[in-house]
């Protein structure tokens, strides 16, 4: 058997290949016990995140260096998420002829993902061994980074496979927020949400954020949003102790959202004709149904995975609705009795009277579309509004970006897709369905958020 030279700052493996002896010079030195080798070795292993600080949408360059040429190394990612569970992701590889493994260049020959894939420890996360059943990856205090605690390991392991030898580590801080970005919690004319502005005067483009029937405030895309230098407004319709309950209906209305459009507009630090609204999953709907008043004129839409209609009636002059369990004609469950909520927004069975009418909107419209969402009908969606907009000589206002194998939850890139998760705890415990696939979600994340901020740059700064 063939093995790497073992030297001080240097480690034994199976290599394949005889290493000669990197020590230039070499001496016995006298010391009380015996004999000591000393060396003018290569430094120890080393590992290097590069920036160890940045937000959550920009690249880290990951590099392992003072490494035995062509020896097997694991490089291992662990963080904790808000709830205190641990994420981890880890990849093999073997090192370069100089000793260095670069996961910019380098392919991963085993783990959480294979080939090159620079930022595949970051959206390989999965939950450790032994967590909670259902888990989601959410960042719930965007005031507070994520840790990445990132490890060079000796030969090709698993990180939960104990003893392993680590050689190096690196932390590294993952931030919604960027420094100067303000966040203020509005309470106003039974309006709920967070306000994220970006640093300095203003006044900025804006942007109102809608997020699905998994209700509560979800800020982290709003915080990245005023981070990339626009006003963002979170806003919650549902599932919120502020609002009126109960909390698995949606008890507010039409005139809700129009108030929360309005406050965007009447801010002292936002252009009111510079706005967008974006939607994920039933806040598609909501937000082609508030562009749909013509009193509120957006300068934008963007929809992800979601639909043009609705299954729940409006049904008062409040618009208040039903409980989202009446529709639960259309649930479809896999042999390990996860639901899927695809069918419901089908658009057959959407209320017709609740269908939003298309041929009313005005401004550009980029849909969104994970072909492998088992949450939403998204691409029957897609094409009824393009449909819809070609029959009325609007066919310039829409644009589809669609993707295979990505799920429902199209979120800011680098973050890991959950293809199942716990939806509901009482009256029953039930895991939702929202589809994806690992490395082609991470894949459509990348490229749609890249042209989510491009479509922004064009319809709210020009």
């Amino acid at each position: 058997m063939l093995h790497c030279t073992e030297e001080p700052g240097m480690y034994s493996a199976h290599c394949g290949i005889i290493i000669m002896n990197f020590c230039h010079l070499q001496h016995k030195a006298q010391v009380p016990g015996g004999v000591h080798w000393t060396s003018s070795c290569r430094p120890a292993p080393l590992l290097t995140a590069s920036p160890v600080c940045a937000l959550i949408d920009d690249k880290i360059s990951i590099r392992g260096h003072f490494l035995p040429p062509r020896c097997p190394v694991t490089v291992c990612a662990q963080m904790q998420s808000d709830d205190g569970d641990l994420w981890e992701a880890f990849a093999h590889f073997n090192t370069n002829l100089d000793g260095t493994v670069n996961l910019t260049r380098d392919p991963s020959v085993g783990g959480s993902y294979l080939g090159c894939e620079p930022m595949g420890l970051l959206w390989g996360l999965q939950p450790a061994p032994g967590a909670r059943e259902g888990l989601r990856l959410r960042k719930k205090k965007v005031e507070t980074p994520y840790v990445m605690l990132m490890s060079l390991l000796k030969g090709h392991v698993s990180p939960s496979e104990r003893p392993s030898t680590e050689l190096a580590a690196v932390t590294a801080e993952r931030w919604y927020m960027a420094p100067g970005v303000r966040r203020i919690e509005i309470r106003q004319k039974g309006v709920v949400g967070t306000l994220f502005l970006p640093p300095g005067p203003g006044p900025f483009p804006a942007m109102l954020d809608l997020w699905g029937m998994g209700g509560g405030l979800v800020e982290y895309r709003s915080a990245l949003f005023a981070s990339r230098g626009y006003a963002s407004f979170s806003l919650a319709y549902i599932g919120h102790k502020d609002l009126p309950g109960p909390q698995n209906r949606i008890n507010v209305g039409d005139p809700y959202f129009k108030s929360a459009f309005q406050l965007l507009q009447d801010h002292p630090q936002v252009y009111p004709d510079r706005i967008g609204i974006i939607g994920l999953s039933f806040g598609v709907y909501l937000t082609l149904r508030l562009a749909n008043h013509s009193d509120i004129k957006p300068s934008c839409l963007i929809c992800i995975n979601g639909p043009a209609g609705s299954t729940i009636k409006l049904r008062d002059a409040d618009d208040r609705t039903e409980q989202m369990e009446n529709d639960q004609k259309y649930w479809t469950y896999d042999d390990q009795g996860n639901v899927s909520f695809r069918a419901v927004s089908l658009p057959a069975n959407l209320s017709p009277e609740s269908k939003v009418k298309l041929e009313h909107l005005t401004c550009p419209l980029m849909y969104i579309v994970g072909e492998d969402d088992l949450s939403a009908s998204s691409i029957e969606n897609a094409n009824l509004i393009e449909e819809t907009l070609s029959a009325t000589g609007k066919s310039q206002l829409f644009t589809r970006l669609s993707y295979p194998g990505a799920g429902h939850l199209i979120e800011p890139p680098y973050t890991p897709n959950s293809r199942v998760s716990l939806w509901s705890v009482k009256p029953q415990k039930l895991a939702t369905l929202w589809g994806g696939h690992l490395a082609p979600h991470a894949a459509a994340q990348e490229d749609s958020w890249k042209k989510i901020l491009e479509f922004m740059e064009t319809n709210l700064r020009h």
